[in-house]
C-alpha cells in the first residue's frame, strides 16, 4: 500500500480518514460553517479529515437544478474556507481546462464516476502532481480501474486514490459489492468508499436523483470492515432542504455517533 499525504493527513497509513462536507457549496457561510462543524465532530472522534463540497454539479438529471457557484467563484469560496478552517480541500472537475485553476486551490483533485474513463482530463489532473481520486463508475468492474490508474502513473503521479460508490442495479438503483474494495486495494493505492453516493437513486425522482440515507451507515460499516482506508459522506445540517443530493446525504447532528461507530470498527478489524 502507497499512502497518500494530503497535508497533515495520510490516507492509507492505518487510520480511518473522513472526507465530507455537502454535496455543493451553497454559500461561502455555509461552506465555512459546515467544515468547521465536521471538523470539530472529527476532532472529537479521532479521524484525520478532509473536506469536500463542489463548486460546480455538471452532472446533475436536469438542467433546471442547482448547480452551484461554478468554477471561479466556488473555487474562491474554497480557498477561503482552506485558509479560515485549516482543511484540506477536495472537489471534482469536468473538464481539462477546469484542472488548472482547480489544483491552485484543491488538495485532491477528484474525477467524477462518469468521467473516469477520459483520458485526456486525468492525465491533465495527474500532471498538476496534486493526489487525484478517480470515482470507479457505476458501469465498470473494479478490476478494469487498472487502466485509470496507469494514465496517473504515466505521468509519474502515485498521489492516487480509487473510490468505490456502487455498481447500476437495473433502473435508478445502485448496489454495492464489497469485494471491490480488496480488489481495488490490491492495486497499492488507498480506497474511498463513497457511503451516500451508494445509496442515490439516480434519476428515481423524474427531474432529479432520490436516494435512501437510512442504509448509510450499513454500507459504510460494511466498506470499514471490509478494508476501505477512507469513508466519502455528504453531510449536511438539514439534507431535506439541502440544494443537492438531500435524500442520500448524513444529517449533520448524526454525524459524530456514525463515525464514533466506524472507527470502532476498523480498530475490530485491524
Amino acid at each position: 500500500m502507497k499512502p497518500v499525504a494530503v497535508g497533515d493527513v495520510k490516507i492509507g497509513a492505518g487510520d480511518l480518514v473522513l472526507i465530507a462536507g455537502p454535496c455543493v457549496i451553497e454559500s461561502e457561510k455555509s461552506a465555512i460553517r459546515h467544515a468547521k462543524e465536521i471538523k470539530n465532530i472529527a476532532k472529537r472522534a479521532g479521524l484525520p479529515f478532509i473536506y469536500k463540497t463542489s463548486f460546480d454539479k455538471a452532472n446533475r438529471t436536469s438542467q433546471a437544478s442547482y448547480r452551484g457557484p461554478g468554477l471561479s467563484a466556488g473555487l474562491e469560496i474554497l480557498k477561503k474556507v482552506k485558509s479560515e478552517v485549516k482543511v484540506g480541500i477536495l472537489s471534482d472537475v469536468h473538464c481539462r481546462e477546469e484542472v488548472g485553476p482547480a489544483a491552485r486551490v484543491l488538495d485532491i483533485i477528484q474525477i467524477p464516476a462518469f468521467l473516469c474513463r477520459q483520458t485526456d482530463l486525468i492525465l491533465e489532473a495527474a500532471r498538476t502532481g496534486k493526489a487525484v481520486n478517480i470515482k470507479k463508475g457505476q458501469f465498470l468492474a473494479p478490476w478494469d480501474m487498472k487502466y485509470a490508474i496507469k494514465k496517473v502513473e504515466s505521468c509519474g503521479n502515485k498521489k492516487i486514490l480509487i473510490t468505490e460508490r456502487g455498481s447500476s442495479f437495473g433502473y435508478n438503483n445502485l448496489v454495492s459489492d464489497f469485494r471491490s474494495i480488496p480488489i481495488l486495494r490490491d492495486f497499492g493505492y488507498p480506497v474511498i468508499y463513497d457511503a451516500t453516493h451508494s445509496v442515490q437513486m439516480p434519476g428515481a425522482l423524474g427531474g432529479k436523483s432520490g436516494g435512501d440515507r437510512k442504509f448509510v451507515s450499513y454500507l459504510a460499516a460494511a466498506s470499514v470492515a471490509c478494508g476501505a482506508d477512507a469513508i466519502f459522506l455528504e453531510v449536511h445540517e438539514d439534507p431535506d432542504r439541502a440544494l443537492s443530493d438531500g435524500p442520500n446525504t448524513v444529517k449533520l447532528s448524526e454525524l459524530e455517533a456514525l463515525i464514533k461507530k466506524l472507527k470502532k470498527i476498523r480498530e475490530a478489524a485491524a
